[in-house]
C-alpha cells in the first residue's frame, strides 16, 4: 500500500463507487420486525391460524369514526359495509370482518362512535407494506358519513420503517458537521481531520452493500443501519485517531513519512486490529440469539467494525504517504492561540491525574465503584415487554389508531391469545376445553371454538394488561391445560413469554463466550493473568449507569417530555441484549488503547507505576476526544422518533462517556496501583504461549532510546516507583 499509494486509493476509490451501487435501495428491504424467536409454540401458532384462519391474525385494521352519529346508524352501517366489501375484494387481501358484520362487542367503542373493519394482508413484511401503500391512500379519509383511519400492526411496520429512515438522514446531516469540527478541534489540521471522515464514509457505504446482499439470504432489521451509521463513523474515527496521531508523533521525532507509516502500524496498527476484534466478538455474540432483530446487529456491526478497520489499516496509510509532513496543513487552531503549537500527544494534565489517582488509589476505587453501582439501581425493577406503536410519536397516524383501541375499546382489541387446536375432535371435547380455560382465574373471557377440519381455534382475553404479568401468567397456564387434541398458544403475551425464554435460555451462553475470547484476546495483547480480567470486570461496571438509565428514562417515563417520546412502561426484550454487546465492544475498544500504551512503556522500563501513568497520559486527551465524537454521533441518532433508537442512541452515548471519562481515566488506574507488580503477573506456561504467539505494541531499539527523553514521572513517586520496580523484578 505504501509502495504504490496512488493506486491503492484509486483501487479503493472504484470499490467504494462499486458499494455505492451494490447498497443502493438496501432500506426497502430491511424489516421492522424480528422480536419473536421462530421456533417458538407463538410462532408456529401464528403461521398456521394465519394459513388457516387469516380472520383470527388481523394485521390491518380501519377505524371508522362515524363523528356525532352512532355506529349503528343506518347511513353510517351502509358506508361501512360498503367499504368492507370493497376491502375483501382488495388482491392481497383475506379475512375480512367488521363490527357491522359480526355485531362483536369488542369491535365496537364504548362511546358508541367509533367501530372497527379488520383484515389480513397476506405475504411477507415487503409485500405486505407495497400493498398497504396501495391500499391506504383510497381508504383513509372521508367516506360520505364516516372519517377512517388506517392501523394495525402492518401500519405500525410500514410507519415505523418511514420514520428511522428519515430519522437516519436527519442524524447524518447532524453528526458529519458536528463530529467535522470536533475532529479539527482535536487535530488542528483540516487536512488531518477529513482522514478519520473519508475512513467512516468508505466503512458505511461498505456495510450497505454487505447489508444489501444478506437481504438475498436471510432478513435483516431496518434497525440495523442506525447501528451501522453510528459505528461506521464512531469506530473508524477512533481508530483513525489512534493512527494519525501516532503517525504525526513519528513525524514529529524527524522521521520520514514511510519510516513513520511502518513504526505507526507496528504500534498503532497492532492496537487497532486488537481493538476491531474484540469488538467484532461482543457483536458476534448476538447470533447466538434466534430473533433476526438481534442477529441482524450482529450482521452489519460486525461488517463495519472489519471495513472501519480494513480501511484504517490499508488505505489510510497510504494517504498519510502521499501527504506526508502535510497531513499538519490547514492548523486553523493557530487562529485562536499565540505561541508555538504544543507537540502532539503532550497529555501533561493526564500524566498528573494519574498520578493524583493513584496516590489516593483506595479511595478513587471505592467511591466510583460505588457511585456506579448506586447508578445502576433502577435497572433492578426492570419490566420487560414488546414493541408497539408506541415507540412511534404521538401524532403518527397508526399510534393514535391504536391508542384509540387501547382507551376506547373493550377487551383490549388485537391483545387476546389465541389457542390453536389440531386433530380432530367432537363438540363435546371443544367445550368441555372451553369450561377449563375458562376457569383459570386469568382468562375474562373465551370465545370459539371456530372449526375447521381436523384443526380449531379459540381465543381468549385476559384480564388486566395485555402484557402484564397476569397475562404472562396465563400464557403459561393455557399451556400446561390438558386437552384431547394438540394446542399451542399465540398471541402479544405468548410471543413476549417466549421472546423472554429465548434470551434467557441464550444470554449464559452469549456472555461466556465474550468473556472467553475477551480474555484471550487481551491476555494475547498484555501477556498478564490479572489485567483481561479487571479489563472484562471494570467494562462490565462501565455500562451500570447506561442500564439504569434505560429504566428510569424509558420505562418509568423521566424526562419523556423533554426527550419527546412516549413511554410504555416496559423496556423491549432485547434492547438491553444489544445494548450491551455494543456498549461492551466500545468500552473494549478503549480499554485496548489504553492499555497497549501501558504495556509499550512497561516492556521497556519494568516500572508499574510509570507505565499507568504514561498511558494515561498518551491517550487519555485521545480517548475522551474519541468518546465525545462517539457519543456525539450516538446522540444524533437518538434524535429518533422511535422511541426504541432513541433509548440505542442515548443509552450507548451515555456508557461510552462514562467508559471514557470515569473508568478508564479513574477507576483504572487506581484499580491498577492497588494490584501493584501482580497486575502483569502470568505463569511460566503462560509466558512462554505468550512469548510465542502474543501481539502487542513494541519499537526497535533504537526507536525507543530516541524517546527516552520523552518520558518522565512527578518527581515525588520516584520513590514508589523504584520500589515497584524492585518488587516487579523479584
Amino acid at each position: 500500500m505504501t509502495a504504490r499509494p496512488r493506486l491503492s486509493l484509486l483501487v479503493a476509490l472504484l470499490l467504494t463507487a462499486l458499494a455505492v451501487v451494490a447498497g443502493s435501495g438496501v432500506a426497502d428491504r430491511l424489516g421492522s420486525g424480528g422480536w419473536q424467536d421462530p421456533t417458538a409454540e407463538s410462532t408456529y401458532a401464528t403461521k398456521a391460524l394465519e394459513r388457516e384462519f387469516p380472520a383470527s391474525q388481523p394485521n390491518l385494521l380501519l377505524l371508522v369514526d362515524s363523528g356525532r352519529a352512532a355506529v349503528d346508524a343506518p347511513s353510517v352501517a351502509a358506508e361501512a359495509k360498503r367499504l368492507a366489501a370493497r376491502l375483501a375484494t382488495e388482491p392481497g387481501v383475506t379475512g375480512v370482518g367488521s363490527y357491522w358484520e359480526s355485531g362483536a362487542p369488542g369491535l365496537r367503542a364504548a362511546d358508541g362512535h367509533e367501530a372497527l373493519i379488520a383484515a389480513r394482508i397476506t405475504g411477507d413484511e415487503k409485500t405486505a407494506s407495497e400493498t398497504l401503500d396501495r391500499l391506504a391512500p383510497s381508504y383513509r379519509g372521508t367516506h360520505g358519513p364516516v372519517e377512517i383511519k388506517v392501523g394495525g400492526p402492518v401500519a405500525v411496520q410500514h410507519e415505523m420503517q418511514t420514520t428511522i429512515r428519515e430519522d437516519l438522514t436527519r442524524a447524518e446531516v447532524i453528526a458529519l458537521p458536528v463530529t467535522l469540527v470536533l475532529l479539527v478541534m482535536v487535530f488542528g489540521s483540516a487536512i488531518a481531520a477529513l482522514l478519520p471522515l473519508g475512513v467512516g464514509i468508505v466503512a458505511i457505504l461498505g456495510t450497505n452493500a454487505v447489508l444489501r446482499g444478506l437481504t438475498e439470504f436471510t432478513d435483516v432489521s431496518v434497525f440495523a443501519m442506525n447501528l451501522t451509521t453510528a459505528l461506521g463513523l464512531g469506530l473508524a474515527i477512533d481508530y483513525a485517531l489512534f493512527i494519525v496521531r501516532r503517525f504525526r508523533e513519528e513525524l514529529a521525532t524527524g522521521a520520514g513519512p514511510v519510516t513513520a507509516v511502518g513504526t505507526t502500524l507496528r504500534t498503532a496498527g497492532r492496537t487497532v486490529l486488537f481493538s476491531s476484534l474484540t469488538v467484532a466478538v461482543s457483536l458476534a455474540a448476538m447470533l447466538l440469539f434466534p430473533q433476526y432483530f438481534l442477529r441482524s446487529f450482529a450482521y452489519a456491526g460486525i461488517a463495519v467494525v472489519l471495513l472501519a478497520a480494513a480501511s484504517a489499516l490499508i488505505l489510510l496509510p497510504a494517504a498519510l504517504v502521499l501527504l506526508g509532513h502535510r497531513v499538519n496543513s490547514l492548523d486553523l487552531r493557530r487562529l485562536f492561540r499565540r505561541g508555538e503549537p504544543r507537540t502532539s500527544g503532550d497529555g501533561a494534565a493526564w500524566g498528573r491525574m494519574a498520578s493524583l489517582v493513584m496516590r489516593r488509589a483506595p479511595v478513587f476505587a471505592v467511591a466510583t465503584t460505588v457511585g456506579l453501582i448506586v447508578l445502576g439501581l433502577p435497572f433492578l425493577g426492570v419490566k420487560f415487554g414488546t414493541a408497539d406503536d408506541r415507540q412511534l410519536p404521538s401524532g403518527a397516524v397508526s399510534h393514535v389508531v391504536q391508542q384509540h383501541i387501547r382507551d376506547g375499546f373493550p377487551g383490549s382489541p388485537g391483545g387476546g391469545l389465541e389457542i390453536l387446536a389440531e386433530g380432530r375432535a367432537t363438540e363435546a371435547q371443544y367445550a368441555a376445553y372451553k369450561s377449563r380455560i375458562a376457569a383459570l382465574p386469568g382468562a375474562l373471557r373465551v370465545d370459539g371454538p371456530l372449526v375447521k377440519g381436523d384443526a380449531a381455534y379459540f381465543t381468549v382475553q385476559p384480564r388486566g394488561e395485555a402484557v402484564g404479568d397476569g397475562a404472562q401468567r396465563l400464557v403459561r397456564e393455557l399451556r400446561a391445560t390438558d386437552a384431547p387434541f394438540g394446542t399451542a398458544v399465540t398471541g402479544t403475551a405468548a410471543v413476549l413469554v417466549d421472546s423472554k425464554h429465548a434470551i434467557a435460555d441464550r444470554l449464559p451462553w452469549a456472555a461466556a463466550f465474550i468473556a472467553i475470547v475477551t480474555l484471550l484476546l487481551v491476555f494475547l495483547l498484555t501477556g498478564s493473568v490479572l489485567i483481561p480480567v479487571q479489563a472484562v470486570l471494570l467494562n462490565a461496571l462501565s455500562l451500570t449507569a447506561m442500564f439504569g438509565a434505560v429504566v428510569w428514562v424509558f420505562q418509568d417515563g423521566h424526562l419523556s417530555g423533554l426527550l419527546g417520546f412516549t413511554s410504555p412502561g416496559s423496556v423491549e426484550t432485547t434492547l438491553p441484549v444489544l445494548m450491551f454487546c455494543v456498549a461492551f465492544g466500545l468500552s473494549m475498544d478503549y480499554g485496548v488503547f489504553l492499555l497497549s500504551r501501558m504495556k509499550e512503556e512497561y516492556d521497556r522500563t519494568g516500572d508499574h507505576r510509570e507505565s499507568v501513568r504514561f498511558g494515561l497520559q498518551r491517550t487519555g486527551g485521545l480517548i475522551t476526544a474519541a468518546a465525545v465524537i462517539l457519543a456525539v454521533v450516538m446522540v444524533a441518532i437518538g434524535t429518533s422518533r422511535v422511541t426504541n433508537t432513541k433509548m440505542l442512541g442515548l443509552g450507548i452515548a451515555l456508557a461510552v462517556l462514562m467508559d471514557a471519562m470515569v473508568v478508564r481515566s479513574l477507576l483504572v488506574p487506581a484499580v491498577m496501583r492497588l494490584t501493584g507488580r501482580a497486575t502483569w503477573w502470568a505463569p511460566a506456561p503462560l509466558r512462554r504461549f505468550h512469548d510465542r504467539f502474543g501481539l502487542s505494541e513494541g519499537e526497535t531499539p533504537e526507536r525507543a532510546a530516541t524517546k527516552e527523553g520523552e518520558r518522565g514521572a512527578p518527581s515525588e513517586e520516584a520513590d514508589d516507583r523504584d520500589r515497584d520496580k524492585a518488587e516487579v523484578r523479584g
